[in-house]
């Protein structure tokens, strides 16, 4: 299926692995124009590498920039004034029992997960309305409306992200943008296969055996029982930035595995 997304410029937050780095790889496949980002510029370069490699003619960009500081929005909006698709990618996670979080933890999700997205929206969108077309899309989480209670303070970024999105999207009202958000679940990352192989090793047993167990006992309302492909959530972040995806705006959009239950 062709999205009609050739020669339209993406900029991936946050694209140098995991699921940013797989939606930067799809954008290439489709004929766009990607700049990948993050702090490191030799994880930049080798992001862009591995692009090129398994997509012929790409044509792929690196911006290194910490985008959870404002020298980084600066060199970043410098290097890129304008784009057509925008995502919103750029995100941590990190366990801290509620009542021994202190006000640290929560400043720096806030800062990192939900902030990044706000500056790199309110910079970019205004011309989207301008030119009558764009997409900006906010990778959020399932924690978003299913509250981990081993980091609370992750699941109200992603639940505030979700806000923003739909806030911003009334802001759109009979042009060609959209907003919207993707909302991932369980997800095999790097880290996850640096976490779950550390696990099978400390157990003496298989990764296939430990992600088996973590499904069964973390996640039993899973419907997949496995861990989701960032190739996965990045296809759906792919069609939602399409042309094919114009009356879909405002909304969260789930690739959870079926773990959320209910209709919202």
């Amino acid at each position: 299926m062709d999205l009609l997304l050739k020669n339209k410029t993406a900029f991936v937050s946050g694209s140098t692995a995991g699921i940013g780095y797989a939606i930067a790889k799809g954008f290439a496949k489709e004929g766009a124009i990607v700049y990948i980002n993050g702090r490191d510029a030799s994880k930049v370069d080798i992001a862009k590498r591995r692009i090129e490699n398994e997509v012929p003619d790409a044509r792929v960009y690196g911006v290194v920039a910490d985008l959870a500081t404002e020298e980084g929005y600066l060199q970043m909006t410098q290097q890129l004034p304008e784009v057509d698709i925008l995502v919103n990618n750029l995100g941590i996670f990190e366990p801290v029992p509620f009542f021994e979080s202190k006000d640290e933890d929560w400043l720096k999700l806030f800062s990192i997960n939900v902030l990044t997205g706000v500056r790199t929206t309110r910079f970019y969108m205004p011309k989207m309305l301008e030119k009558n077309w764009g997409r900006v899309i906010f990778i959020s989480s399932e924690s978003a409306i299913q509250i981990p209670t081993e980091m609370i303070h992750y699941g109200m970024s992603k639940t505030a992200q979700l806000s923003i999105a739909n806030g911003l999207a009334q802001l759109t009202k009979g042009t060609g943008v959209t907003v919207n958000s993707v909302l991932p679940g369980p997800t095999y990352s790097d880290g996850v296969e640096r976490f779950i192989g550390e696990l099978a090793q400390q157990r003496n047993s298989t990764t296939k055996e430990v992600e088996q167990q973590y499904f069964t006992e973390t996640r039993p309302l899973s419907l997949l029982q496995r861990f989701i492909s960032p190739e996965e959530v990045a296809a759906t972040v792919l069609y939602v930035s399409s042309e094919l995806a114009a009356a879909t705006n405002g909304a969260a959009i789930r690739v959870d595995g079926g773990i959320l239950k209910g209709i919202h």
